[in-house]
């Protein structure tokens, strides 16, 4: 900066390099940083550390509790001016696009849940959804069952096709890793693969209520909807996957490794999925 003076402007520099002025012209003048600016670059080296570990996913409010896991009780006022001071900000979202096709003459389910997401424990409402995202190579498919009680993905799976046995492969995950629950209500929207005779079979086989979204009513599946939000957003847009593999990878990991048991969820009161239940359930 000191060398770039003559060229351009001081203040130009500060946020381009992420440096405050008022400590260059001290540094220029010989004068050591005062209490004030070494808490506020500690702040600014605090905030990046998080918003970097989270590859930008993560706002002022996930980003202030965050902190406030780790021991620094900043108030989201204080993080969010760090935040615009550094120029971090956080992935933007896109338009929701329907990715299912609703417009078959198979049997349909009634609405049982009725756009009531709240559960009382785990394994008793599972919703359910598939999105598609883009490679090289062309679509690929992937299908979730989530947990309404903590918004856990129990259950996935992936293909090149979106045939009904992506979703059952999906539901069978999560049979397995929830160790064979009944009765669960397991919600989806009006897909042909959600009203296949292999998909109903299997509910049948294992005592599930059968339940669907309205026609044409995205709402009715919110849930499912915002995990595939949180998804786009944070792992996929302005990415560019040269294989399905390659891109199978990175949903593994964002799902296994970071979704589940990671990443804050405001609706869980800031922790993560994984602990939600451990907290919760005995």
């Amino acid at each position: 900066m000191n060398q770039h003076m003559g060229q351009f402007p001081v203040a130009a520099m500060s946020r381009i390099l992420r440096v405050s002025r008022s400590g260059f012209y001290d540094w220029r003048k010989g004068r050591p940083p005062s209490a004030r600016a070494k808490a506020r670059r500690l702040l600014d080296e605090r905030v990046r550390a998080v918003f970097d570990t989270h590859r930008a996913r993560y706002g002022a409010p996930r980003v202030t509790e965050q902190l406030l896991a780790q021991g620094y009780p900043y108030d989201e006022k204080t993080v969010a001016g760090s935040m615009r001071r550094q120029a971090l900000v956080a992935r933007a979202g896109r338009k929701f696009k329907a990715t299912t096709n609703s417009n078959h003459t198979l049997e349909v389910a009634p609405n049982l849940l009725e756009q009531d997401f709240s559960a009382s424990r785990p394994d008793e409402k599972w919703v359910q959804d598939i999105t598609y995202c883009a490679t090289d190579e062309g679509w690929l498919y992937l299908a979730v069952v989530l947990d309404l009680y903590s918004r856990q993905v129990v259950g996935w799976a992936m293909s090149h096709r979106m045939k009904a046995e992506l979703v059952c492969d999906a539901l069978k995950m999560a049979l397995f890793r929830r160790k064979l629950p009944t009765g669960v209500i397991l919600h989806s929207d009006r897909g042909s693969q959600y009203c296949s005779k292999r998909y109903r079979r299997l509910l049948k086989k294992h005592d599930l209520l059968w339940s669907m979204s309205k026609r044409g009513d995205c709402y009715d599946n919110a849930c499912a909807e915002t995990f595939f939000h949180s998804l786009k957003v944070e792992l996929t847009h302005g990415e560019r996957y040269p294989t399905r593999q390659a891109l199978r990878r990175e949903l593994f990991t964002y799902i296994e490794t970071y979704y589940n048991t990671v990443r804050l969820h405001s609706t869980l009161g800031y922790v993560s999925p994984v602990t939600f239940e451990q907290m919760n359930v005995a």
